[in-house]
């Protein structure tokens, strides 16, 4: 495959609902153009987009892939993206690098929510992307192109129109009638088109379309629009020509007509895109920073061969040999064995050869482009989301942002030999997967794996036993749980220890009392004179520190409480740093006998985010979690329903949201304070601490 210019490039990301056909229209438009000796499948795991053991295994897309072609010498990067809900977030960085969303649409089922996600995605980008939209899966049974276009428009607006519209239904689907040439097709076993009349039932809906089409056009410009007043319509040249403005200005969204697995529509849907869909240069300069610092200024770079080298990494593959960096060059003209900086980590890095990505095929190229998509191997400091550049010319490109874990799992290995392989295991996984989260809770001291579902985690265990031969063994992690006083005490911690020769001998009389909550620790040394030597203070607050993070009544941190020292004595032999340190224990461990103990749970801040239709069920589940509801906002479609919840209670709630939205919901959440468990939730973590043994008796008992 040769290298392609800025203009002869269209990058496509192929988005929509899961099960919606994408991988599939990938594969007919591959083999279509006769890049693919065959139709490649979903269902026997020879769809050449998606061949992960665990996509062909559970028959979905579980990341974002690349293919190319080849049509009338333009080439097309495709990149296939997931359509389900756990792991949708990685349409971002394709969209991102793609000036066109592709989105797929099934012509039974209809638009499907995380289609509505996706094109909020696109939405939400500096340059919101340019769609085509296709409509498949016609020649299916209860397949109704209409209803379902009807619902594109009232979802997405009026600039949904058709260039091709079905000939027949259901099994009966046969062929399209292109609307902007207004000419008729029938299509081979292979794809290949075959001009037809245009039939004469419809004939009326053709031509409306075919008029609503060139309204749409001259809306996109003003000498446009004043021919179309003038003459009432436009001609053929002015037609073709606005094409590809409106659908750069998104005035107007193409629809297609198309069966992916009968090769049906997939011709036209071709050219289109290499008539009407933009160039990379076509949406005009990229923004991006001057550092990698949040405060750098915005610069602005013109995607050209002109321009300074920089591209941006949107993926990593880790394979047997190594890691495949996939990379979109935003500006300038790479050659192999170029060596470029990594303006994140500050090291050089060279490329080597370059490559075109087919699937897990990887094609020789001599060169690439600005605007063209790329695959690089064996980079050794190069992540997801770097960029690299000319040294002499920095510049950043920020990293899609991804949503932060909804769940999260304690994970351990079932076997010694299992623990020596998880970490470097989980850490290639980890490359490939920026969604998945995996860190120690200093707190808890367990290993917690984090993703966007429970079916996402599963992925992951399933990669770690069939690709890396580890097991594990999950469950759900510990609740960081504190503890505090209510009531202010007085007592006197004395330690005295004689057994032969020098003994020890500690004194204090310290005052506990609370603090706010969130008021930490405070220790104040009171004493006025010599009670205590001054050497040995700061060994009473060691000891009562020491004491604290063992807890006093389920062994967790005691917190937000005060400790004056007020007076003490001690012996001239026998006292030390120990001593004082013991008594500073024993003054703890009185004072926790009288001062009213209890246990804190950390709150959360929540926000959900769903269609206003299911506010008042959200509410209503999130009121029975314990959550104080804090508020409604709007945004854009969606209502965002702001809550406080205790962090126990939102363990199972990503299932429960699922449910409730039929997955339309999501949510995020962040820690927010700690405050009181109720006693007989309380009761319960005391008793489960004491049966696991938590609760330790101080070292002197």
């Amino acid at each position: 495959m040769k290298a392609c210019t800025t203009e002869d490039l269209r990058n496509l990301g192929v988005v929509g609902h899961g099960d919606a056909g994408k991988t599939s229209i990938v594969a007919a438009m591959l083999y279509a153009t006769g890049m693919t000796p065959r139709l490649g499948r979903v269902d026997d795991g020879t769809a050449p987009t998606d061949h992960d053991e665990e996509e062909i295994a559970r028959k979905i897309s579980l990341n974002i892939t690349p293919a190319s072609l080849e049509f009338k010498g333009v080439r097309m990067n495709l990149i296939d993206t997931p359509g389900y809900a756990s792991f949708i977030g990685h349409a971002k960085p394709a969209l991102r690098v793609c000036e066109t969303a592709l989105f797929v649409i099934d012509g039974v089922a209809g638009i499907g929510v995380q289609t509505e996600k996706v094109w909020e995605m696109a939405d939400e980008l500096i340059r919101p992307r340019p769609r085509f939209i296709v409509i498949n899966k016609l020649d299916k049974e209860r397949a109704d192109f209409g209803t379902v276009y009807n619902a594109l428009r009232d979802t997405f607006g009026r600039s949904c129109v058709p260039l091709t519209l079905p000939i027949g239904a259901e099994k009966g689907f046969r062929g399209v009638v292109d609307v902007i040439r207004m000419k008729a097709y029938e299509f081979d076993p292979n794809g290949q088109p075959r001009e037809v009349p245009i039939p004469q039932t419809g004939r009326g809906y053709i031509d409306e379309t075919h008029e609503r089409l060139i309204e749409m056009v001259a809306e996109s410009d003003d000498t446009l629009l004043e021919h179309f007043f003038q003459d009432g319509t436009l001609n053929n040249e002015e037609f073709i020509g606005g094409m590809r403005k409106a659908i750069a200005q998104r005035v107007l969204t193409p629809v297609f007509a198309v069966s992916s697995s009968n090769l049906i529509g997939v011709m036209p849907l071709l050219e289109a895109i290499v008539d009407y869909a933009p160039s990379p240069a076509d949406l005009g300069a990229v923004t991006a920073r001057s550092g990698i610092e949040e405060e750098s200024p915005q610069v602005e770079r013109l995607v050209s061969d002109g321009q300074p080298v920089a591209a941006t990494v949107f993926r990593t593959v880790v394979e047997n040999f190594g890691k495949i960096t996939l990379m979109k060059i935003f500006s300038g003209n790479v050659k192999s064995d170029a060596t470029l900086l990594n303006i994140k980590s500050g090291t050089m890095e060279r490329l080597g050869p370059l490559h075109i990505m087919q699937g897990r095929n990887l094609e020789k190229i001599a060169e690439a482009h600005a605007g063209d998509i790329i695959a690089v191997t064996k980079l050794r400091e190069t992540k997801t989301g770097d960029t690299l550049c000319d040294k002499a010319a920095p510049i950043y490109y920020p990293p899609s942002r991804y949503s932060e874990p909804a769940i999260h799992f304690a994970i351990e290995p079932k076997s010694r030999a299992d623990e020596d392989k998880l970490s470097g295991a989980l850490h290639r996984i980890l490359d490939e997967d920026p969604q998945l989260h995996y860190d120690r809770n200093d707190e808890t001291k367990e290993f917690e794996i984090g993703g966007t579902s429970q079916q996402h985690i599963e992925t992951v265990v399933a990669r770690l036993q069939h690709r890396y031969h580890v097991e594990v063994v999950l469950h759900q992690p510990k609740i960081p749980y504190r503890e505090t006083i209510k009531g202010r005490i007085e007592v006197q911690g004395r330690h005295k220890k004689q057994t032969g020769g020098r003994g020890q001998f500690g004194d204090c009389k310290c005052i506990f009392e609370p603090l706010p909550r969130g008021g930490g620790f405070e220790f104040k040394d009171k004493i006025f004179g010599g009670a205590i030597p001054q050497q040995w203070r700061p060994a009473v607050e060691k000891g009562i520190r020491d004491a604290a993070i063992r807890g006093a009544i389920a062994g967790y941190p005691l917190v937000d409480f005060r400790v004056e020292l007020i007076d003490g004595s001690y012996h001239t032999v026998d006292s030390d740093d120990l001593s004082f340190q013991m008594a500073g224990r024993k003054a703890f461990k009185l004072a926790m006998e009288k001062a009213q103990p209890v246990l804190l749970e950390p709150v959360m801040n929540v926000e959900v985010f769903a269609p206003q239709e299911y506010s008042g069920e959200i509410m209503g589940d999130l009121n029975s979690r314990r959550g104080r509801i804090q508020g409604m906002d709007t945004k854009g479609t969606l209502q965002v329903v702001r809550a406080q919840v205790p962090m126990g209670e939102m363990l199972t709630y990503p299932q429960t949201l699922n449910s409730i939205t039929s997955a339309r919901g999501s949510y995020h959440m962040e820690f927010s304070h700690y405050d009181e468990l109720p006693p007989h939730l309380a009761q319960k973590i005391v008793q489960q601490a004491q049966a696991e043994g938590r609760v330790r008796k101080d070292e002197e008992d």
